[in-house]
């Protein structure tokens, strides 16, 4: 890529300590976002999706913690600074839409009183400045009569206009990087067509860099420039977004696509992919999808592969080494 990345992911592995031992749900994550570029990861529920997006803006929940690698924002490490330098970065430099607007809203406060808060917290401005800012987000993200409707409380909105509140709190410092949690989740088509189009706009227009966590693989190919699919807690695939959707290299790809139903045509069975993702406390030797995989052979079971050319992008899959695919034929 020619855009020198704005994110920078290297080798991420988060852990969780317990009293039976310490479980690996992130195991050496690596990846980048350019500025203006929407990254869409998916995955099963449990892949490391969030946990990954929580690391990057330093709200993993104890006792999670990240146990090696870094994470630079445009070449400067925020991965390893104190609670209050973090607390800089994050607002300012990093925006969060989580999956429910209720969890990120305080019910006691209006939305117009949260959004001039973040705003004169991160920006320099008066509170009237930062009140006409807020105005001026909450109408960018299509929330109507919005001088009326910013001294409101949470619970006066609707679930789709929570959602929009939320994303315009996400933006309100002008952020460079925003890590969206499932922002379409629960909404209904035309809104969640409103806030891709917002995300697009956002990425087109300031140049905001996007990490895009969802399972609504529609969402991915309408919005997202390149797609992590993970598994397990390490990347399976990542490249440009038509080409995992129509070309996918990892057995694992190949499955979530074929089981989303065409719009085109008529299939006689969708594809399954049979068992489901291993825990935490099991992960097999190997790669970690060999005992689902239709295409293992006994590499596979001993022997766990890192990311290798595969098309235009990467699969951690042992048919793209010159060797396994002998071996595999």
């Amino acid at each position: 890529m020619s855009r020198s990345p704005l994110l920078e992911v290297k080798n991420l592995r988060i852990e969780f300590p317990t009293r039976r031992g310490t479980l690996l749900a992130v195991d050496d994550v690596s990846f980048s976002i350019a500025p203006g570029e929407v990254l869409g990861v998916v995955g099963e529920s449990g892949a490391g999706k969030s946990l990954t997006g929580a690391a990057i803006i330093g709200l993993l929940e104890p006792p999670g913690r990240i146990a090696a690698g870094e994470v630079k924002l445009n070449g400067l490490r925020i991965d390893n600074l104190p609670y209050d330098e973090m607390r800089k970065v994050r607002g300012r430099e990093i925006g969060a839409i989580f999956q429910d607007p209720l969890t990120s809203l305080n019910p006691l406060y209006t939305v117009g009183q949260q959004l001039t808060e973040t705003i004169t917290t991160h920006l320099h401005v008066s509170q009237a400045e930062a009140r006409k800012r807020a105005i001026d987000l909450l109408a960018a993200t299509g929330i109507p009569a919005p001088d009326r409707r910013i001294d409101h409380y949470p619970h006066q909105f609707s679930g789709g206009m929570r959602q929009r509140v939320v994303i315009a709190l996400a933006l309100a410092a002008e952020p460079k990087l925003v890590i969206a949690d499932e922002p379409t989740t629960a909404l209904d088509v035309s809104i969640q067509a409103q806030i891709i189009g917002l995300i697009k706009t956002l990425c087109r227009e300031k140049q905001t860099a996007v990490m895009l966590v969802t399972h609504d693989m529609g969402v991915i190919a309408e919005t997202a420039d390149r797609v992590a699919v993970m598994y397990a807690g390490r990347i399976a695939e990542i490249g440009p977004v038509a080409d995992v959707i129509h070309r996918p290299q990892h057995p694992y790809t190949v499955g979530l696509m074929g089981s989303i139903p065409s719009m085109v045509g008529e299939a006689e069975r969708l594809t399954q992919i049979d068992g489901s993702m291993p825990r935490l406390t099991a992960i097999p030797t190997g790669c970690a999808f060999n005992p689902r995989c239709p295409r293992v052979f006994d590499r596979c079971r001993v022997e766990r592969p890192d990311l290798l050319p595969a098309g235009n992008g990467m699969a951690a899959c042992w048919l793209h080494d010159a060797t396994a695919g002998k071996a595999a034929a």
